[in-house]
């Protein structure tokens, strides 16, 4: 369009200009008017910032730390090709293409799927790296790089873990069959104690008895996979079980990337969501104060990633129903079962929208913590309790349903004088509509984590819902071969 566009002004600035009084007898004179001069503004050009000059030493360490480096930080599945000293401005270039993936992960802002609401913070390498080179402080510049975090720490450790059961030969996939419970005795318990004992030091691995020990033992390696820690190796404990150690690798490497999105300092005082565990903690200086069961979006309703900031509650909050959950969902009911909206507390507004009236019966239940985003979503209390017994919590349309509302409200509005605890209940009974806004707003993050550590280091692993942890990958594999085509 661009150049369609520029042809016709060039042909229209070659015809000649024919003055309408040349149309007109007898002919007027004309007084030429002088045409300004088209003026070509040249391109900005951005100075070119010279690359440092390495000596040959630390051209030497730098190399050594690129290949060490680069498998420490899950940037590859297998160690790269050993970058060589004597090339020493592609070496330079390699060291800041390095260092923006692991200060900021490897996604351009095109690869990030909308409902990814996070991004990573503006970085350019080059300053620091110079200045590292000048006071020759190679070594401190990439120990700084990565997301300074304990949970990014820990999830290095991990990654170094599991790539060495992997390079033994990883764990052996058990064997089908009827479930495994106490008093079971055979080959495949024996089985059952050796793989077990991969990932768990405290597991004997000689007896064919599935003896009290071994119960505690599944048990353990139940709660490190999100599931309900029966003591009985049935499906899905067996599939958990059987998930190879480089698919493990890979779920460490890509909970690593999103740790890189976040910004290198977090609020101390905030509340995380992890999605695909479906739990809610509360931080205060840092520090875990709350934690519950949370509620989030079952797949083809995601909770998005994101970064906001609470700034009031909503107490006994009207639902103003999506139009996509109206149509899909409710008008149906109502169509099939006339009585439907009344007898549930919903009212037809202008016609099309449907607002259910706070109370008792409102989805929301008796809290709404609000924050701004671009998704519509919100933490909320539900009258639904059941899910919260549930191991597998991904049943929300994307909001995040909180199994102690209550218990975060009085704690986010502890020191307002108007809002005592006494305040809150006795604003819950009276059954109005209130907004408390909060004296001091608090930040929230939700995020997917399918992999993380705990505070004694062992691995805990998730199921990946939404499948994220696979597109994620498929989205870094495809940058990096567009990268490595153009380098060509």
């Amino acid at each position: 369009m661009r150049r369609t566009t520029a042809a016709v002004m060039m042909a229209a600035m070659l015809l000649p200009v024919v003055p309408v009084s040349a149309q007109v007898t007898p002919p007027a004179p004309v007084v030429p008017v002088p045409v300004p001069a088209v003026q070509v503004v040249p391109p900005v050009v951005m100075p070119t910032v010279p690359l440092p000059q390495l000596t040959e030493a630390q051209a030497t360490q730098l190399a050594k730390l690129l290949g060490k480096d680069t498998m420490a930080q899950g940037l590859a599945l297998v160690p790269p090709p050993t970058a060589t000293a004597e090339a020493r401005d592609a070496l330079v270039r390699e060291a800041l293409d390095h260092a923006r993936a692991v200060h900021a992960g490897r996604l351009a802002e095109t690869d990030f799927q909308r409902d990814w609401g996070l991004r990573p913070p503006v970085f350019d390498p080059l300053p620091g790296f110079a200045d590292a080179v000048k006071r020759d402080r190679i070594a401190a510049w990439f120990a700084a790089l990565p997301p300074p975090y304990a949970g990014y720490d820990g999830l290095k450790l991990g990654l170094d873990r599991y790539r060495g059961i992997a390079a033994a030969g990883g764990w052996p996939t058990l064997a089908g069959g009827p479930d495994l419970g106490f008093g079971a005795t055979g080959a495949r318990v024996v089985a059952l104690r050796q793989r077990l004992a991969v990932e768990d030091k405290d597991v004997a691995t000689s007896g064919s008895t599935f003896d009290a020990e071994l119960v505690e033992a599944v048990r353990r390696a139940q709660r490190r996979y999100g599931l309900n820690p029966t003591g009985t190796v049935s499906t899905q404990t067996l599939a958990a079980l059987n998930v190879p150690t480089a698919a493990r690798v890979r779920q460490i490497m890509a909970n690593m990337e999103r740790w890189r999105w976040l910004p290198q300092d977090l609020p101390k005082d905030r509340i995380q969501v992890n999605i695909a565990a479906a739990v809610l903690t509360v931080f205060d200086g840092d520090a875990p104060v709350m934690s519950m069961r949370a509620v989030t979006g079952r797949p083809g309703d995601e909770t998005p990633m994101l970064s906001s900031t609470i700034h009031s509650i909503v107490i006994n909050p009207p639902w103003n129903v999506p139009t996509s959950i109206a149509t899909k969902e409710l008008w149906p009911k109502q169509k099939r079962d006339p009585g439907y909206f009344k007898r549930n507390g919903f009212r037809v507004i202008d016609g099309t929208r449907l607002q259910q009236v706070a109370g008792d019966q409102s989805a929301l239940g008796r809290f709404k913590f609000d924050f701004d985003n671009a998704f519509s979503v919100y933490l909320h209390d539900t009258p639904s309790r059941a899910k919260f017994a549930s191991f597998s919590r991904l049943a929300s349309h994307g909001c995040v349903r909180l199994e102690k509302p209550a218990d975060l409200a009085q704690l986010l509005l502890k020191g307002d004088p108007a809002w005592t605890p006494e305040a809150i209940d006795a604003a819950v009974a009276k059954g109005d509509t209130v907004r408390a806004r909060l004296t001091k707003p608090v930040s929230v993050y939700l995020l997917y984590w399918t992999a993380f550590a705990s505070g004694s280091g062992q691995m805990n692993f998730r199921d990946d819902p939404y499948g994220w942890d696979g597109t994620l990958a498929a989205k870094i594999e495809a940058r990096s071969a567009r990268q490595a085509l153009v380098a060509r």
